[in-house]
């Protein structure tokens, strides 16, 4: 990873003084800040970070200044960058299936003792592994209703709701400390997603009769992107709330959440090159294979702005085509943007809110592999 030492006014200023033929991450920690901090002032209970969104180590340095103790990890890996990195945090092991081997690691080498499961077969590795109910905490993860969210995952996790009240029992039977858990899936835009889950909560505790430690609401929290304006982060936080006191809760249960989309998409912009221009196609230095898989995946439109080192456009907007610098014909994106018709190669076009699943999700396919990162005191670029 490339890290400047300096830090710049505006994305301008990067382009003047550095004139960057490769991509380059731009982080705003002011705004990561904000968001951090937005999270913790309103949410009623504990935030936890998910460091798959963005595990870049500025992006959770940053965080942790802001507050941040709590991270939702999902492999060794991350468990080691929190506890190397942040001593006084904690990292909870919240992925339903693990291997043998990470769970030892992770509770002996990492002193982890949160856990996430939503199968018999997972408790039972659990107990084979050697945790015993004395130190450890373990949720049962609930199957949730579809809402429309960008990534629907309870296709892929959670246990349904008639089948958790014995899973649940076996755990509290066993003497662990037990939670639910559930999660409405990436990009919720509805809160009502987060009531009906709670809801489902509400008639699983009802009919095991547990009295659960922790209550986790996961992550799913919203961002506002281009043609997406879901409602904001304090209209989610209050449905949850309304939602709670419904439902047989017990005073000392923690309340939990898994923030990640929410917490770092602002953060960050991606400031591109473009390399060559054949008619109204553009073929930039960064593409679907690596920061910008997100319109593929899952239809997100990001903001964008063009660039010319030394002055500005002079033609009006024109669509273009964009390629990324991939030898694949699927490195595209899947809409065309509308860029100044005298656009072309050496200018540079910056995408807003590329703070989650964007450095993240980057392979190294082709050889290409964005990794310098510059840190700007400009405001995001958002959409207006």
């Amino acid at each position: 990873m490339t890290v400047m030492n300096t830090h710049f006014a505006d994305t301008r200023s990067v382009v003047e003084q550095l004139q960057p033929c490769s991509p380059v991450y731009c982080l705003r920690p002011a705004e990561l800040t904000r968001s951090a901090e937005l999270f913790l002032r309103n949410f009623p209970g504990r935030v936890l970070y998910a460091v798959k969104c963005n595990p870049n180590p500025r992006v959770l340095q940053v965080l942790h200044d802001a507050g941040v103790r709590h991270f939702d990890t999902a492999s060794l890996n991350e468990i080691e960058v929190v506890r190397r990195n942040f001593p006084d945090s904690e990292a909870y092991f919240m992925h339903p299936v693990k291997a043998r081997s990470a769970i030892r690691s992770a509770w002996q080498a990492h002193n982890v003792d949160h856990w996430v499961i939503d199968h018999e077969s997972e408790f039972d590795k659990m107990i084979q592994s050697g945790l015993n109910g004395h130190e450890h905490t373990i949720l049962v993860r609930l199957r949730t209703r579809p809402f429309g969210a960008a990534f629907e995952l309870s296709d892929k996790f959670g246990i349904a709701p008639e089948d958790a009240p014995a899973l649940l029992g076996r755990v509290a039977d066993a003497g662990f400390r037990t939670g639910l858990a559930f999660h409405v899936g990436s990009q919720c835009r509805k809160p009502e997603a987060f009531r009906d889950a709670i809801r489902v909560v509400g008639e699983v505790l009802r009919k095991a009769r547990v009295d659960i430690r922790f209550l986790d609401v996961g992550g799913g929290f919203p961002v506002h992107y281009v043609d997406d304006r879901p409602p904001p982060l304090l209209t989610f936080i209050e449905a949850i709330k309304n939602a709670l006191a419904q439902i047989p809760l017990s005073r000392d249960c923690v309340l939990m959440c898994e923030p990640g989309r929410a917490m770092v998409a602002n953060g960050c912009s991606l400031l591109t090159q473009v390399q060559l221009r054949k008619g109204m196609a553009l073929y930039i230095n960064d593409g679907v294979y690596h920061s910008l898989s997100e319109p593929l995946s899952a239809g997100i439109r990001f903001p964008f702005r063009p660039l010319r080192r030394g002055g500005e456009f002079a033609d009006p907007p024109a669509r273009f085509r964009v390629y990324g610098p991939t030898c694949d014909s699927t490195d595209v994106l899947p809409y065309e943007i509308a860029l100044p018709a005298d656009i072309g190669e050496g200018d540079w076009i910056e995408f807003g809110q590329m703070g989650a699943y964007s450095n993240a999700m980057t392979s190294r396919f082709n050889g290409f592999f964005p990794d310098t990162y510059v840190t700007i005191d400009e405001p995001p670029l958002a959409p207006r």
